[in-house]
């Protein structure tokens, strides 16, 4: 086995790795502030610990684990500050994408992805809408056809991902999955219709939302710890 095949498995390993703790910080199994022991994980699954190191690694990255002096890597303990960040950077890349000059045929990803949404609505499953649902929202940035910034947005998604799984265990979120589709599917009519600032404002109205709605949980959890 030469060095790129290790290097390649372990890459992949410490992906799934990833995948898995990931699940964990967003089931809450990993509350925040919780310390990840990177030799426990590693003892648990039977891995090296630079496996486990560089999961953690892709967890911080997506914005998941923070490492602190004398505790290593810690599940985050988000603010409204840092929520109204992140959701503002995502604002901005969309609502930049609706004024971009585009075809008609440049909207197929765009319904393909709310045909998606829609079939995930259909399973009740939260994580399967979840995905979907950012999967809409990058195929609304894909409008700007830059690669690199694709793969910024992509880097959001996680942290993203996070937040909404919030919303879904404090507020049922998609209880009714039928409204989460409506809601997508008209700020697709707005980008269809051609008009960049009606398309911008309906954006602004969902993410906007949701923001604050995920800010107003953070500080009732402050407010009672």
């Amino acid at each position: 086995m030469t060095s790129l095949d290790i290097a390649v498995r372990r890459t992949t390993a410490a992906q799934q790795v990833a995948e898995g703790l990931s699940d964990l910080i967003m089931s809450g199994h990993f509350s925040p502030g919780t310390r990840l022991r990177e030799s426990a994980i590693a003892t648990d699954l039977k891995i090296s610990r630079n496996t486990v190191r560089e999961a953690v690694r892709i967890l911080e990255l997506g914005g998941l684990v923070n490492y602190e002096v004398n505790r290593g890597a810690v599940v985050i303990a988000p603010t409204a500050e840092s929520v109204m960040a992140l959701y503002d950077a995502r604002l901005q890349l969309e609502t930049a994408a609706v004024h971009q000059p585009r075809r008609t045929e440049d909207l197929g990803g765009l319904r393909k992805a709310l045909n998606a949404l829609t079939r995930a609505a259909d399973t009740h499953r939260v994580k399967d809408i979840v995905t979907a649902d950012l999967a809409f929202h990058a195929s609304i940035v894909a409008l700007l056809g830059n690669p690199r910034i694709d793969d910024f947005y992509n880097d959001l998604t996680t942290e993203l991902r996070y937040y909404l799984t919030v919303l879904s265990k404090e507020t049922r979120e998609y209880d009714d999955p039928s409204t989460i589709v409506s809601e997508h599917a008209g700020i697709l009519v707005a980008i269809e219709s051609g008009d960049p600032k009606a398309a911008a404002e309906a954006i602004f109205t969902h993410v906007n939302h949701n923001a604050h709605r995920v800010c107003d949980i953070l500080v009732a959890r402050e407010a009672g710890s």
